[in-house]
């Protein structure tokens, strides 16, 4: 079954088959180009990331390139794990902790705490719906977009598959949430083939039904609705959070940011990441998650050349993204599940020696002018 399956079969869909492997294709090539553009600038605060790079973003990790770090590789982990298993959220589950196990072996150069207990109780024998830590941070996030545009016409399964990625790491009832609402949107992209953000009332509807009883959630909801009507800036918005240094690896942070600057530049690829950037704090994450979002509604094409050609990693490398984003849309056209997509696994830790590497590079150049 190849991509003719895609025009002649699209199950619980009414829009045009051809049209989502573009989606799929934009949403983890955005991811990628986000991460890599905001890698650099990760842990700065805004005054300074304005200082250094004054709202020109652009490949700055090594000799004018980019590279992925663990919010896309994590997107690639569940990537391939719905390709096997798009029918089981426990089968998924289960591989998608053998992934995460793995990934710690190959020795990656940065890693989220809550993440690292919940892979240290994996490796302890913990079943993943019992290996998560209470925890509230964004990495349930960082890996759930394309579980959303995945399951974009089916609503129960998309729950299930949220939960199952986010209580294997993250247990808070926030971190949930906030995953929720990044799947939600993706799947609203997707599913309405949207070019353009929806009614403001339509957005926030959207976002209360991700934690309708949380107080917390829907406090956020007011702010970003009150900004929304004042015309507010994203910057503007993150001072209105508390959030004028950067925007931290707090979920309850990180989200209303994202979705906020998604509404507020109309899903343009280079002013919401930019808007996002700007804010500086955890700007890998957050570009990572803001990129999907923006590059599901642009596709590929809709993401600036110089930004998509910028970035230059192996083996986890663009061309694997793409075939990827045609795989993923071919499973969801014929319901079948797929192999995952081969890449050569075996010189990951060689080059996580060396990303490693080119990071303290650039962390001793943060050390000098300007401040």
């Amino acid at each position: 079954m190849g991509i003719d399956a895609l025009k002649n079969s699209s199950p619980g869909s009414e829009a045009p088959v051809a049209e989502l492997p573009l989606r799929l294709r934009g949403l983890l090539i955005g991811a990628a180009v986000g991460d890599a553009l905001g890698l650099p600038a990760e842990g700065l605060s805004r005054y300074r990331t304005q200082r250094l790079y004054r709202s020109r973003w652009r490949h700055r990790l090594v000799f004018g390139h980019g590279m992925i770090s663990d919010d896309t590789e994590h997107t690639i982990f569940v990537a391939q794990c719905l390709l096997r298993h798009p029918d089981s959220p426990k089968r998924f589950a289960r591989r998608l902790g053998w992934c995460l196990r793995g990934w710690l072996l190959s020795l990656p150069a940065g890693i989220g705490f809550a993440t690292l207990r919940a892979i240290g109780k994996l490796w302890l024998g913990f079943p993943p719906s019992y290996s998560g830590v209470y925890s509230a941070g964004n990495g349930p996030a960082m890996r759930v977009a394309i579980m959303g545009a995945f399951f974009a016409h089916d609503a129960e399964r998309r729950a299930a598959y949220v939960a199952a990625s986010t209580r294997m790491t993250h247990t808070d009832q926030k971190a949930l949430i906030g995953a929720t609402a990044i799947a939600e949107l993706a799947a609203w992209i997707v599913r309405e083939r949207l070019t353009a953000p929806p009614p403001l009332d339509d957005f926030l509807a959207l976002l209360r039904r991700c934690g309708p009883e949380d107080h917390g959630w829907q406090d956020l909801v007011d702010i970003i609705a009150q900004a929304a009507r004042d015309g507010a800036s994203v910057s503007a918005l993150a001072e209105r959070l508390g959030l004028a240094k950067g925007v931290t690896g707090y979920i309850y942070h990180t989200v209303p940011v994202v979705v906020y600057a998604w509404f507020r530049q109309g899903g343009d690829f280079r002013a919401t990441l930019t808007a996002v950037l700007d804010c500086g704090g955890d700007t890998d994450t957050t570009g990572a998650i803001v990129g999907a979002l923006a590059g599901a509604m642009n596709g590929e094409d809709g993401i600036p050349a110089d930004w998509r050609t910028g970035v230059v990693d192996w083996p986890r490398s663009l061309p694997l993204l793409r075939t990827l984003g045609t795989r993923l849309a071919i499973v969801t056209a014929t319901g079948q599940p797929a192999a995952p997509v081969r890449y050569c696994w075996p010189a990951i830790p060689l080059r996580n020696l060396l990303f490693l590497l080119i990071v303290l590079l650039h962390g001793f150049r943060r050390l000098l002018p300007p401040y």
